[in-house]
């Protein structure tokens, strides 16, 4: 089990090269994550919902997502609420401090997913969440200590010496940590290094000193991992990829924006000058075009979206011949009004939209959870990707939608075209069609680039620089087979 001194210190990226580097060795691995918390989730091909990086560390193994990889997923929709989904399916919404006694409830859960992972692979490469030096959240905790004690799992601890102190943050944990969760660890893994290793030689032996954990190796700062979706909003990147693109795109960063990777393969197009706008700073004048993303809880993003001013930026925007993309929650407040009346979303109440499109959208219960196939309206391009929402939208503007689906028409698009509208999460990853959206809005895609290889290509160089900063047969040699209620 990979364990983190922090939350975003790469226990993701660590567990999915791990992954594609057992695939490499010819092990049957898979990855599982007891608990997640996330809005960034995706569909795994029967139904059901769980965090994209478990996806992403599935593809890693090359082996299809399922929600037994993530049994227990948290999406945040208000400050203090989230939804829980178990074994890829809404069970209700909890409250912060109502969770810590409900949490011991999911324990079945967790138990019989992993059982059934532990008979048919070989190797499990499991990732925490958070820290477990949290000790304050120890009691009821599924997530780290207290899955890695009740399962005997062995746990790595990762610290992250680009954000400074890692010396502190792994003798920290060692210190606070109480005396059975401690004997769980079986080394430590010093990650983002830049420059030359043999300059911290002498911070690690200080490390090993204090705690007595074995030192499993100092991974190097990896650019690849910049291709590679981000596991929650705390990781998007603000800067430009691209300052010299013709054509400048914008997303603005919600409040609890979902699925923002649907953005990444943008990033990659030499032609695209793409950044995010964070809270507190206006939408650029000058951008060509505004993606909304998706969002946890559309009518408070709608709240939201007011108080920062940016929905006088994108009417106007869109007002003076500027494109405006909304996808899933995004597409939602392009419409004249959002209703939530049962409060499926979090609270009931209602929302005035950004009034682009001549629709609006209800929140019902059932909740859409599916991978979809089809074509683009506009160019007949076929086009795959997936739907997570629980809103129903109707309007005169469906009447011209942006694709055809497998399971009918899907979206809106303005009489000009330039404001469009989608459920289908994953559009842009899409080759051909980010081409031709590209070529519509006026820049030159490069046709060379290929998403799914460039994500593909990074996760072998994830496996290769742990395959070389690592000793990997060290780490899988502390792998045991779990004992469920060992502790």
């Amino acid at each position: 089990m990979i364990q983190g001194t922090g939350s975003d210190v790469g226990k993701s990226l660590i567990v999915a090269g791990l992954c594609r580097l057992a695939r490499k060795r010819g092990i049957h691995a898979a990855p599982f994550k007891p608990q997640n918390m996330s809005n960034q989730a995706a569909v795994c091909p029967g139904g059901g919902e769980i965090g994209r990086a478990q996806a992403l560390q599935a593809m890693a193994a090359g082996i299809e997502p399922c929600t037994d990889f993530n049994p227990v997923l948290l999406k945040p929709q208000a400050d203090r609420v989230s939804q829980v989904i178990v074994h890829g399916h809404p069970s209700g919404s909890l409250g912060a401090s109502g969770f810590r006694g409900y949490s011991k409830t999911l324990l079945p859960a967790i138990k019989e997913s992993l059982e059934r992972l532990a008979r048919e692979y070989d190797l499990l490469v499991v990732e925490g969440a958070g820290s477990p030096a949290e000790v304050n959240l120890r009691p009821g905790d599924i997530a780290n200590m207290g899955f890695a004690t009740k399962a005997d799992v062995p746990v790595c601890i990762v610290g992250d010496i680009d954000r400074g102190g890692v010396i502190a943050a792994l003798v920290g944990t060692h210190a606070v940590l109480g005396d059975e969760d401690r004997q769980q660890v079986c080394g430590f893994i010093v990650n983002k290094f830049r420059g030359d290793p043999g300059l911290f030689e002498d911070g690690l032996s200080v490390v090993r000193q204090r705690t007595g954990w074995h030192c499993f190796g100092m991974v190097r700062w990896l650019e690849s991992a910049a291709t590679l979706p981000a596991e929650d909003a705390t990781s998007l990147r603000s800067e430009r990829r691209h300052p010299g693109g013709h054509l400048r795109v914008v997303a603005p960063v919600l409040s609890r924006i979902a699925n923002s990777d649907d953005l990444d393969a943008l990033r990659l197009e030499p032609e695209v000058d793409f950044s995010f706008v964070h809270p507190g700073s206006a939408i650029p004048r000058d951008a060509d075009a505004i993606i909304l993303c998706g969002t946890k809880s559309t009518v408070s993003e709608l709240k939201f979206l007011r108080s920062q001013g940016w929905h006088h930026d994108v009417i106007s925007h869109a007002r003076n011949g500027g494109y405006v993309l909304g996808i899933c929650g995004g597409f939602q407040m392009l419409g004249h009004n959002v209703r939530d009346p049962s409060g499926v979303d979090g609270a009931a109440a209602a929302g005035a939209g950004l009034g682009l499109l001549d629709v609006s959208t209800t929140m019902v219960a059932q909740k859409t959870v599916r991978q979809a196939q089809g074509r683009c309206a506009v160019s007949g391009i076929p086009v795959c990707g997936y739907e997570i929402h629980a809103g129903r939208t109707a309007g005169p503007q469906l009447q011209n939608p942006l694709l055809h689906m497998d399971g009918g028409p899907d979206g809106a698009r303005s009489e000009d075209g330039r404001i469009e509208g989608t459920y289908l999460h994953g559009l842009l990853a899409n080759d051909r069609y980010r081409r031709e959206w590209l070529k519509r809005l006026g820049a030159r895609p490069d046709s060379s680039i290929r998403y799914a290889t460039a994500v593909d290509k990074a996760l072998d160089e994830v496996a290769d620089a742990l395959a070389s900063d690592l000793d990997v047969d060290a780490l899988l040699r502390c792998a045991r087979v779990p004992r469920w209620g060992a502790a």
